[in-house]
């Protein structure tokens, strides 16, 4: 797998300066226990039996625990190293049951498996060199040319082979020491008292694991190699204490077993909080991708719906055009001045529903929109042409005020528009159910002070509830039966992409007044101004 695509997981990932700290601290705190126990090294306590039993299970469940972690990281990553690694885990986890299961006093008086004297002195040694034994090679393995570090085969398949193996060795270990006790050199002459051979293999252990130690301490790469250094520094200074035990029994016979169940913990708990620690970070990541495509298809969604509500406009316009050019056509005879005429609305309302699409898709990608600088009250006059037809057959009036030194606007001709067009084509719409009073439609624009206009679109139709004034800007909410609510909240995205704002109250005595506030266009407000005050002036 290349480096740069490695998961993120702590055989991979290395260790941060917390990390470090952590593992510093944990040191120090082992050489002082370590320290606190050699003055009473030789100090002879009870023979507890219930002792060993409970040391035993728990270094089971914490190696056989790691294994399975360990197993899991090479299933991903398919390092030899990781398949070593674990394997001397589980064969740690194993043999440390046969060893307890022979110890004379523990579950039986001598022991069980047909264990003689020497058969768990020679198990405590396989034991506390398998590991050691097996960092070693793990750091080899890390160390390899690549062709060397990588397994191919399914890793089911290989997973299933390596305990498979450690399985049989285990055993075939255990029936060794147990059947063929006689071949072996003694290494206790009693239940409690130990001969000299003892130390010849405590110093083996002794070697092993100060060779995992100085290995891991030059070559660590990853927070596993760190955690597993603090092993090696456990197994270390257990090796050490092996050395001073005289006797079973004594304080640091005890301490041994209370080393190797510490030092088994370091891995353990360090792949469990990562684990948890990596588990949460996917569930985040999934949520967020969650929300993201949530997000997505809701931006779907409304673009669809804008993009519906808003061709809606011009292609009714075009429908109409249409139907109108047709009945020039069948006149006897045609009108072709009034067909030209229609064509070219036509024509007109085409680019004009283009303008709209591309002005849509263009609002949702957040893209950069090319403005230029408009007259205000040219635009609602020529939005209001475009509608006339419609507005004159719902018997509509319309009232112009609009302000005779407007400055111009700097803003996207297309998008501009589409609010007016949409604001005058909802004044229509509530209009059309007035039939006790004038339909009215007003439009009025003004200088708000020298940086804004505002134009004010007012109606007399039936109004806005109060309760709902703000309402009507949120997406997807619409009182119109066959609405799809995305109207105004289009018109107020686009108007504050342009700096301005949209808001809306009733008018007096019925209906709405919407009004919109744009800020003009610096360099014209000023020339404005200033020929305003020249005008003003010259009249005096």
């Amino acid at each position: 797998m290349p480096e740069g695509k490695l998961p993120s997981l702590i055989s991979t990932l290395p260790p941060s300066r917390t990390q470090e700290r952590a593992a510093l601290a944990v040191a120090l705190l082992l050489l002082a226990l370590f320290f606190g126990v050699l003055p009473f090294a030789h100090v002879r306590l009870a023979q507890l039996d219930v002792f060993l039993p409970i040391a035993a299970t728990i270094m089971f469940l914490n190696d056989s625990i790691t294994a399975s972690l360990l197993y899991a990281h090479f299933a991903v990553l398919r390092s030899r190293a990781l398949l070593v690694l674990a394997s001397g885990y589980l064969f740690t986890a194993l043999i440390v049951v046969c060893y307890a299961l022979t110890f004379p006093g523990a579950f039986a008086p001598a022991g069980l498996l047909g264990a003689g004297l020497q058969t768990p002195g020679w198990l405590f040694g396989v034991w506390h060199m398998g590991l050691p034994t097996t960092i070693i090679a793990y750091v080899l393995l890390r160390v390899a040319p690549a062709r060397m570090q990588l397994i191919r085969g399914a890793a089911p398949i290989v997973i299933l082979a390596s305990i498979a193996v450690v399985i049989v060795l285990v055993c075939g270990v255990t029936w060794f020491v147990t059947v063929h006790e006689d071949m072996l050199p003694a290494l206790v002459l009693n239940i409690t008292d130990q001969a000299g051979t003892v130390h010849i293999v405590s110093a083996v252990m002794l070697t092993l694991c100060a060779t995992a130690f100085v290995l891991l301490l030059f070559f660590r790469r990853s927070m596993l190699d760190l955690w597993l250094l603090l092993v090696s520094l456990g197994w270390l200074l257990s090796s050490i204490l092996i050395n001073l035990v005289g006797y079973r029994f004594d304080v640091a016979w005890y301490a041994n077993r209370i080393f190797a169940i510490a030092s088994a913990g370091f891995v353990l708990f360090v792949l469990l909080a990562e684990s948890t620690m990596l588990y949460a970070r996917l569930a985040l990541a999934f949520l967020a991708q969650q929300r993201e495509r949530e997000g997505r298809l809701m931006s779907m969604d409304a673009m669809s719906a804008a993009i519906a509500h808003e061709i809606k406009q011009p292609l009714g316009a075009i429908v109409a055009n249409a139907g109108a050019g047709l009945r020039w056509l069948t006149r006897t005879p045609p009108s072709f001045d009034r067909l030209r005429d229609t064509f070219n609305y036509i024509s007109a309302d085409g680019h004009r529903a283009s303008e709209v699409i591309q002005a849509v898709r263009a609002m949702f990608a957040q893209d950069e929109q090319v403005r230029s600088t408009l007259d205000a009250n040219e635009l609602v006059r020529e939005t209001v042409s475009i509608v006339g037809g419609e507005l004159d057959a719902a018997r509509i009036a319309v009232q112009l005020e609009l302000a005779a030194e407007l400055p111009l606007v700097s803003a996207h001709r297309g998008q501009l528009q589409q609010v007016i067009l949409n604001l005058v084509t909802n004044a229509g719409d509530a209009m059309r159910a007035a039939a006790d009073r004038a339909r009215v439609l007003k439009m009025k624009s003004e200088t708000v002070d020298l940086d804004h206009i505002a134009i004010l679109v007012e109606d007399t139709g039936p109004g806005i509830d109060p309760k709902n004034l703000e309402r009507v800007f949120e997406a997807f909410y619409t009182t119109k039966s066959r609405g799809t609510g995305m109207g105004l909240a289009i018109c107020r995205s686009i108007v504050e992409a342009h700096g301005g704002t949209l808001s809306v109250s009733p008018a007096a005595p019925h209906g709405s007044v919407f009004r919109m506030t744009l800020p003009c266009n610096a360099y014209t407000a000023v020339d404005t101004v200033e020929k305003m005050r020249i005008e003003g002036v010259a009249h005096r």
